[in-house]
């Protein structure tokens, strides 16, 4: 075991647990009072249930073994028997036990990003069932196929560094079907809970991206340094071609806007944090601000689905461009253990090619097993909550609190 590496992944998983409480402080920041204590519950606990699920079956159907390229065998429930002191990553000197910690707060944060699609209508238990089976059926499948030995998407030569399939694609197809199937709020929300709090979220958010993206170094070298390089410098380009579209089509800088604009830049990021030079991270931060405000600004309204935080926005169509752009600017002068660079890096079609195979194929996955979990799902539970509920709100309605003490049932039923 390295010890120095071992220290390294132990912070940097800390820093990815962070995520998961800085999430819920951006998405209660942003929806209406009402809702707030259930948008912050709903994020938060999937901590406890996707801890559980991991350690008791997840961790080895993501890694142990091979089966058909698609997930792993189950052969020590709840690690019984499992020896989490042999070396896993015998370059980096890291044991079963610390890359299991990492890979877990990995299986935290995925579910927790596409609540935001939810807020104000689904039913608390329902979620939590539905978090189960889709972590089952849907997440510890494409880790195994992008990260296990033997994956099938591994095999056909796809670049992701710290999740852009896995995590970010992920979770903002995830949050467009259940947004669909649930359809759209009966009142739209009028303003946001707490600003402050969005922008406390993001700045949590984005210190945790560095053990998100650096700690897939899984140790401490120059390609944990490259990719918290690349992950600051996304985030800041991001971020200012946000505030300059807002500027330019609306007139006015918003702060809800720019924090959006900063995780575009992470979320876009993400799959080519350790492939790509300073340039490449600059131009996916460009490209990913771009693509997800347009989509917000222009696109969204146009279609009949109701994502009131904007997570496939966000994740999905950042994550979407960030795995593309891999094809683009990955370079082997960074990392020279990739087999090719991308487009504007020497490279020919061949990596962007197999970027857009992999991209289309976690779409298309993500979008058919969501929709037959939920389709099923909703025969034996309820997924929406009444009207009469919503219109209440769901700190009332699913867990008869409120984020401040001074709001009455009365002020949360005509939402003052």
């Amino acid at each position: 075991m390295n010890t120095a590496n071992t220290v390294f992944l132990i912070i940097a998983a800390v820093l990815v647990l962070m995520m998961t409480p800085g999430l819920a402080f951006f998405y209660g920041g942003l929806v209406s009072k009402k809702n707030v204590v259930n948008t912050m519950i709903s994020v938060f606990i999937i901590c406890a249930l996707a801890i559980v699920l991991f350690v008791a079956f997840g961790y080895e159907l993501c890694f142990n073994g091979n089966v058909a390229g698609i997930f792993g065998r189950v052969q020590h429930i709840f690690l019984s028997g499992s020896d989490l002191t042999k070396v896993v990553l015998k370059e980096q000197g890291i044991t079963a036990a610390s890359y299991l910690l990492f890979e877990m707060m990995f299986a935290i944060i995925t579910p927790a990003l596409f609540v935001g699609a939810t807020v104000g209508r689904m039913r608390f238990n329902f979620l939590l069932v539905f978090v189960f089976f889709w972590s089952v059926l849907v997440y510890y499948p494409l880790v195994h196929m992008v990260w296990g030995t033997g994956g099938l998407l591994a095999g056909w030569g796809i670049l992701d560094f710290a999740g852009g399939t896995v995590v970010h694609i992920n979770a903002g197809i995830t949050a467009l079907v259940l947004s669909i199937f649930l359809g759209p709020r009966y009142q739209k929300q009028t303003r946001p809970y707490s600003l402050p709090w969005v922008l406390l979220g993001t700045a949590i958010l984005w210190l945790g991206w560095y053990g998100f993206n650096a700690g897939s170094a899984f140790g401490m070298n120059q390609t944990a340094l490259t990719a918290c390089l690349t992950s600051t410098v996304a985030a800041a380009a991001s971020m200012m071609t946000w505030l300059l579209l807002e500027e330019a089509f609306s007139g006015k800088a918003s702060l809800d806007g720019i924090c959006t604009g900063t995780l575009c830049g992470l979320v876009g990021i993400t799959p080519g944090a350790g492939y790509e030079t300073c340039a490449g991270a600059l131009f996916t931060g460009i490209l990913c601000s771009l693509a997800s405000y347009f989509f917000i600004s222009q696109v969204k309204g146009r279609l009949s689905f109701d994502d009131p935080l904007d997570a496939f926005g966000c994740h999905g169509i950042s994550g979407i461009v960030g795995s593309l752009t891999v094809g683009l600017f990955a370079s082997q002068k960074v990392d020279p253990g990739i087999s090719t660079s991308g487009l504007f890096y020497g490279g020919s079609w061949e990596l962007l090619g197999k970027q857009a195979a992999g991209t289309l194929f976690t779409i298309v996955f993500t979008l058919l097993m969501v929709s037959l979990i939920t389709a099923v799902l909703k025969r034996f539970i309820n997924m929406r909550v009444s009207a009469r509920d919503e219109e209440v709100g769901l700190d009332l309605s699913e867990h008869g609190e409120f984020a401040d003490c001074q709001i009455s049932a009365s002020q949360a039923i005509f939402g003052k």
